[in-house]
């Protein structure tokens, strides 16, 4: 018997990034399928186009420019033109959509050497941009359940959750804000088929669990003592479900690149983000702070992975 003896690692998986991928993806689903319900046909085609072009743009386009000759799918740009779409409104034009998406793919991803080395979370790279560049077609939400094949310019607007509550002090329905019966980014409003997706990803050992409860754990517990300090800030319930909190706690901060590597660091990346979200809520002029928080803690990463990185055997601390 010969002993064979061969570089590290050693223990390998019959995985890859497609595969991780296509599990994102399939995950996301419920959630696109409940904007369509919601929100009609548009919002449909956003994220199936926004799925499709992202990974064409990403595979024939940007890896040609720079001088990449592989030109197999992987699945990351159809990942990141889907959660592009879920955090727009039906509102938002496709133009202005395409060029959110370019930018999402050209300077939040590429632009740092592609998959594996950007900093920021490019879905969210693009929505930021979005924001800023196209506000009024960002913040435009339209009413749900106005019909299927109903345009996006035919039906009624009005305010989300968030905003009715800090400018007039109205509470929605917990049961709207937890099956998506609510105006908002087409794929953030129902938590009930985020979590049906979130499960998916926890059974497929795709996801660890420490990000998503340290981050809705530090909201709940910054939201439970704004409450009793003042009831006019806002219930933890109603501060969980609505607006972009669960989309972003599930499926953005979770990110695989832009998260830090340790468990510890995962809960401080979590909390920091919780922390975050609810600053913006409760004091800033915006009513919604997800989008901000996690790519403020993005920027974070590599000094959390830095301090909480398990010392090796023998090693010297210097």
């Amino acid at each position: 018997m010969k002993l064979a003896s061969a570089y590290a690692p050693h223990l390998r998986e019959n995985d890859d990034v497609r595969k991780v991928m296509i599990d994102v993806l399939i995950a996301l689903s419920p959630a696109v399928v409940g904007a369509a319900y919601f929100f009609g046909w548009y919002a449909l085609f956003l994220c199936v186009s926004g799925a499709l072009l992202g990974e064409l743009f990403d595979i024939f386009v940007m890896r040609y420019l720079r001088g990449i000759k592989e030109f197999v799918p992987d699945g990351s740009g159809a990942v990141t033109g889907l959660l592009l779409a879920m955090n727009v409104s039906t509102r938002l034009p496709f133009w202005a959509f395409l060029v959110g998406l370019v930018f999402a793919l050209g300077l939040g991803k590429h632009a740092f050497g592609g998959l594996g080395q950007n900093v920021f979370n490019p879905a969210l790279v693009g929505r930021a941009f979005l924001l800023i560049s196209f506000p009024t077609y960002m913040t435009t939400w339209v009413v749900p359940g106005a019909g299927f094949w109903k345009s996006p310019a035919d039906v009624m607007t009005a305010a989300t959750p968030l905003a009715l509550f800090k400018e007039h002090g109205v509470i929605t329905s917990y049961w709207d804000l937890f099956i998506g019966n609510v105006g908002g980014s087409l794929g953030e409003t129902s938590a009930l088929l985020l979590l049906v997706g979130f499960l998916y990803l926890l059974l497929r050992k795709r996801v660890k669990i420490f990000i998503p409860i340290s981050y809705i754990g530090t909201v709940f517990l910054f939201s439970s003592i704004a409450y009793l300090v003042n009831p006019r800030f806002g219930d933890p319930l109603f501060h969980i479900l609505s607006g972009g909190l669960m989309l972003g706690a599930l499926f953005m901060a979770t990110d695989m690149v832009t998260s830090p590597i340790t468990a510890k660091g995962q809960l401080i990346f979590g909390v920091g983000c919780g922390v975050l979200t609810m600053a913006i809520r409760l004091f800033g002029a915006y009513p919604e702070g997800v989008s901000f928080s996690i790519l403020f803690m993005n920027a974070l990463v590599p000094l959390i992975d830095r301090y909480t990185r398990p010392r090796i055997f023998g090693e010297v601390k210097e």
